[in-house]
C-alpha cells in the first residue's frame, strides 16, 4: 500500500507539472485536478475529499493572505514613492554593483531571524526589484541570495517554530542548537545564495516581468523620501516584531508583554507599517487620499492569482497528509535502519517532498525519530535537530506555497522556478547535512 501511495503521488505531481507547462492550464486548475486525482485514487472517503480540500486552502491562506496583502501594499508604496529607489541607490553606492549579491544575502539572513520566510520575502523582494531596475542586472543575481538567507534561518535557526518544536521533541538545548545553526547557516547560505546565483544567472534569464510589484512609476519625481525615512518604513515591521521578543530578555508587566506581542505579530506589524507608509511616503509627498486608495487597490489586483495558487497548493498538501502519504514515506524510511542523524534527514526530506511544508516535515520527522533515539547513547541532540531541519528544506516543488510565491515575485516560469528555487533549497539542505556529518565525527 505504501508503494502504491508513492506512485499515485508521483503521478499527481506529474499532472501539476504537465498541466502548467504542456497543457497550458492555470496553476490553480492544475493543482486542483491533481489534488482530486490523488484523493480519489488514494482511496479517501468521498465525503472527506472536499472537506480536506477546504481545510488545506484555509490552513495556508489563513496565515498568509493578510501578510501577502499588506506586504504588497507596503511594497507598492515603497516603489511608487521612490523609497525603494532611494534604498537601491544607497546599496549600490555603499557596496558597489559587484558586492550587491552578498549584501542581499546578509540582508535576508539578518531580517529572516525574527520573521517568517513569507514575511521577509514580501518585505525584501520589492527592494530587490528596485535595485535590479537601477543596476540592470539579472533579477536572479540579487533575488536568490535574499531567498537563501531567509530560507536557511527559517529552516534550522531558533526561534523559528519548526526548530523550536524539534528542540522540545528531542529534549535538546536551545543554546547549542543556536550556536551550531548560526555556524552552519553561513557556509550553506553563501553556497546556495551568492555563489549559486552567480552561476545560474549566466544560464537563465527569466521570461516574464514580476507582476506583484512594478517599481517603475513614482508619485512625485521632484520630491523623494529621504534615505532614513525609506529605511525606517522597510525596517518598521522588523522592529515591531523584535519588540514582541523583549519579554524573553526583560521582565515587564503582563499588560506590556501582551501589547508588545500584539503589535509584534506579523499581521499587525505590517498593518502599522502600511499606515506609516501612507503618511511618510504618501501624504508627506503630496499624495491625496484618493491616490493612495487607488494605489492600494492597484497593488491588490495581481494577488488574486497567487492567492488561488497558494490555496490550491495548501489543499494538495492537506490531501497528501490525509491520504496517508507522509506516514507511508516515514514507514519506508524507518525500515532502512539508518543512523539517527541520517534517518532524521531522510525522513524530514521525504515528508517535505510529500507535504510541501518545511515546518510540518521538521516536526513530523522529529516525532518519528525521537522515540527511536530515546534509549540510544552518543547521539548529539543539537546536531539531530539541525539535521532534521536540513532535511525539511530539500526539493521544494509544486505543493509548497513558497515555490509559487518565488515564481510570481521573480517573474519565473514553472521550469525556471525548478531550476533556481528548487535547486537553491536542495543545496541549502545538503550543504548543512554534510557539515553536520563532519562535525558529528569530532564532537
Amino acid at each position: 500500500m505504501d508503494i502504491y501511495l508513492l506512485i499515485i503521488t508521483v503521478i499527481a505531481i506529474g499532472i501539476v507539472i504537465l498541466g502548467v507547462s504542456w497543457w497550458k492550464w492555470h496553476a490553480y486548475i492544475s493543482l486542483s485536478v491533481a489534488t482530486l486525482f490523488l484523493a480519489i485514487f488514494a482511496g479517501m472517503d468521498w465525503a472527506k475529499i472536499t472537506t480536506s480540500f477546504e481545510t488545506g486552502v484555509g490552513g495556508v491562506l489563513g496565515h498568509l493572505v493578510g501578510i501577502l496583502a499588506l506586504g504588497t501594499i507596503l511594497g507598492k508604496m515603497m516603489s511608487t514613492s521612490g523609497a525603494g529607489m532611494q534604498i537601491a541607490h544607497f546599496f549600490v553606492k555603499k557596496f558597489g554593483t559587484k558586492r550587491l549579491p552578498w549584501s542581499m544575502f546578509f540582508s535576508g539572513l539578518i531580517i529572516g531571524i525574527p520573521v517568517f520566510f513569507e514575511v521577509g520575502l514580501v518585505i525584501l523582494l520589492p527592494i530587490v526589484l528596485s535595485i535590479q531596475k537601477t543596476v540592470k542586472k539579472n533579477i536572479l543575481l540579487l533575488g536568490l541570495p535574499v531567498l537563501a538567507g531567509l530560507s536557511i534561518v527559517h529552516g534550522i535557526l531558533p526561534p523559528h517554530p519548526g526548530a523550536m518544536t524539534a528542540i522540545g521533541i528531542y529534549h535538546a538545548e536551545v543554546g547549542p542548537v543556536l550556536l551550531y545553526a548560526l555556524c552552519f547557516a553561513l557556509p550553506a547560505g553563501i553556497i546556495a545564495g551568492p555563489l549559486f546565483a552567480k552561476y545560474i544567472s549566466k544560464r537563465i534569464i527569466p521570461e516574464n516581468e514580476p507582476e506583484l510589484i512594478r517599481p517603475d512609476v513614482q508619485l512625485n519625481r521632484d520630491k523623494l523620501p529621504s534615505v532614513p525615512i525609506s529605511f525606517l518604513i522597510i525596517f518598521l515591521p522588523i522592529i515591531l516584531m523584535l519588540l514582541s521578543m523583549l519579554e524573553n530578555f526583560i521582565s515587564m508587566p503582563k499588560v506590556v508583554n501582551q501589547v508588545l506581542s500584539f503589535i509584534g505579530s506579523p499581521l499587525v506589524a505590517l498593518l502599522i507599517s502600511v499606515f506609516a507608509a501612507y503618511f511618510f511616503l504618501g501624504h508627506r509627498l503630496g499624495a491625496s487620499g484618493k491616490l493612495i486608495k487607488d494605489l492600494t487597490e492597484e497593488s491588490m489586483k495581481p494577488l488574486a492569482s497567487i492567492i488561488l495558487i497558494i490555496g490550491a497548493g495548501g489543499a494538495f498538501k492537506q490531501v497528501l497528509t490525509d491520504a496517508g502519504v507522509a506516514d507511508a514515506i516515514a514507514n519506508l524510511a524507518v525500515h532502512m535502519h539508518l543512523s539517527p542523524i541520517v534517518m532524521s534527514f531522510v525522513i524530514a526530506g521525504l515528508i517535505r517532498v510529500a507535504t510541501g511544508s518545511a515546518t510540518v516535515a521538521l516536526t513530523t520527522a522529529a516525532g518519528i525519530v525521537a522515540p527511536i533515539v530515546e534509549n540510544m547513547t552518543g547521539v548529539n541532540m543539537s546536531l539531530l535537530v539541525i539535521a532534521t531541519g536540513a532535511g525539511s528544506l530539500m526539493l521544494s516543488h509544486v505543493n509548497d506555497g513558497g515555490f509559487w510565491l518565488v515564481k510570481e515575485y521573480l517573474g519565473l516560469s514553472v521550469k525556471e522556478t525548478f531550476k533556481t528555487w528548487t535547486v537553491l533549497e536542495t543545496l541549502l539542505s545538503f550543504v548543512v547535512f554534510i557539515i553536520v556529518l563532519i562535525v558529528d565525527i569530532f564532537v
